[in-house]
């Protein structure tokens, strides 16, 4: 069950528009396969009760109704009439699995609790409602209440909710206390169904996740780039890598899908995910280091289990100071380009010099350097010049630019809403006027060198997708980040026009 939409909402400056949420779980539901998504929380606000209700009805008109579920609490009628309202059909209904809790939030004693549940479960039936069960804080409350979990559980078998859900809500737990806590409580209920809801304070979620399935539950919970409370949840993507590899079990999951799920979460939440992310990450399925070239190129030595096309994604090779002349080769393969071995190790040699000046040097950027080193040709095919913007606080940017294209030259001029929007504008004009086709800009993204230095180079990278549907990114550094971007745009137009 995906609780990216509740859960991962509730991590620190992410707050999803209802429209963005019906893209998030479509994309859950009807591309990645997950089995269950958890959209929201009751009586949290308006905008709340419209995501919910869009959600609803589009999972209605498509049969994915029982797959909606939306978080609820002990309140009587409240959240049951709330979720009606919205077009839910399931109800997570929020206890209190500790005796700490129960005490100190509520001021209530077991059996009052229990009775306010029970009241909750009968109007829900009414309703039509289908009921699962958190238990919250339940992790802290088997180590420090064991007994008042056992009966809360008890309570909740005997009145036949589907679902029992243990979060580990603070993070705590070992992966063997996990282990050992599913076995006991799974062999004294059999018969129903257990969900483990974990989080990752200790950095712990995704083994305890599979631990969790060891011990026997049939159910657990995940979130997209490991959104969430503090640490967040535990990742999807590295929680079904693991049962697929690990465990062996076959899910409903879409693998090839995750990267996308991944890049569209990152983008609605504005939460960067690290380069280095597993399965997900921009870097995860590049080898960096010569030799690791090399051992892919003769036998694979350096592959394993998670091989990029599972996940819809290729294998690269980083063109940096570690790069050896397998990396360049790998690079060449990928590109169609021959060169002997004289050119190829003046081609290493330049792309070592730029990564000691640490520049980033991508696949892109190789036939610029194959043609700087090899002076193969004396022109780029497109060149931008006199670029001059103007800017400031309450005037409308400017931008006017000479362009050099197959030998004609134009002067453009356009305006917009910043510096770079106004320099796309005139691009726009002479791409109309040229009928030169642009891709479509997915990403634009800064990076300042760490230290506080204005004078400090800056790299802008841009992320586009071509006509074909593939995507290209480029890079441009200089001090001043619209000309950064500029040497980007530049480079991506000389490479879309051949």
């Amino acid at each position: 069950m995906d609780t990216t939409l509740r859960d991962g909402e509730q991590t620190n400056n992410v707050s999803f528009s209802s429209s963005e949420k019906l893209q998030i779980a479509r994309i859950l539901l009807e591309k990645v396969k997950v089995n269950r998504i958890e959209i929201g929380s009751a009586l949290v606000s308006e905008g709340e009760m419209n995501s919910a209700r869009k959600i609803c009805k589009w999972a209605k008109e498509n049969n994915l109704l029982d797959s909606i579920e939306i978080l609820g609490y002990v309140d009587k009628e409240k959240s049951i009439n709330w979720i009606h309202e919205a077009g839910g059909k399931v109800i997570n209904l929020l206890t209190k699995g500790s005796i700490k809790h129960l005490t100190y939030q509520l001021k209530k004693k077991p059996s009052e609790h229990f009775a306010d549940i029970q009241l909750s479960l009968d109007f829900a039936r009414k309703k039509n409602i289908t009921v699962n069960v958190y238990l919250e804080d339940w992790s802290n409350g088997y180590a420090d209440s064991r007994q008042y979990t056992y009966d809360l559980i008890a309570f909740l078998h005997e009145k036949k909710v589907r679902r029992i859900m243990l979060p580990d809500t603070l993070g705590v737990m070992y992966p063997a206390k996990v282990y050992e806590a599913m076995v006991d409580i799974t062999n004294k209920f059999p018969g129903q169904m257990f969900d483990f809801h974990a989080h990752n304070d200790y950095g712990l979620g995704t083994i305890n996740c599979i631990e969790a399935i060891k011990g026997g539950v049939s159910g657990i919970h995940v979130t997209v780039n490991c959104l969430g409370e503090r640490t967040g949840n535990a990742s999807l993507a590295e929680v079904v890598a693991n049962i697929h590899d690990h465990l062996k079990i076959k899910t409903s999951i879409n693998e090839k899908n995750l990267f996308l799920a991944s890049r569209v979460v990152e983008t609605f939440s504005g939460k960067r995910l690290a380069d280095n992310a597993p399965i997900v990450g921009e870097d995860v399925f590049t080898q960096t280091a010569g030799i690791h070239a090399d051992g892919d190129k003769k036998a694979g030595l350096y592959e394993n289990q998670l091989l990029p096309q599972r996940f819809g994604r290729k294998r690269a090779y980083a063109l940096g100071k570690m790069a050896g002349k397998a990396s360049i080769d790998q690079n060449l393969k990928e590109l169609g380009i021959e060169l002997s071995e004289e050119n190829r190790n003046k081609v290493l040699d330049k792309i070592k010099m730029l990564g000691d000046k640490k520049k980033s040097v991508t696949i892109d950027d190789m036939p610029f350097i194959i043609g700087d080193v090899l002076k193969l040709s004396d022109k780029e095919t497109l060149k931008i010049t006199n670029v001059v913007i103007t800017s400031g606080m309450e005037i409308t940017p400017i931008c006017s630019l000479n362009i050099t294209y197959k030998d004609k030259k134009f002067k453009m001029s356009g305006s917009g809403d910043g510096g770079y929007d106004a320099f796309m504008n005139a691009i726009r004009k002479w791409a109309e006027e040229s009928k030169f086709k642009l891709p479509e800009l997915l990403d634009y993204e800064v990076r300042i060198p760490p230290g506080g230095k204005t004078s400090a180079l800056v790299e802008c990278k841009i992320t586009w997708k071509k006509k074909d549907g593939s995507n290209l990114t480029t890079r441009g550094v200089d001090p001043d980040q619209i000309m950064a971007a500029v040497e980007a745009t530049e480079k991506m137009l000389n490479i879309i026009s051949g």
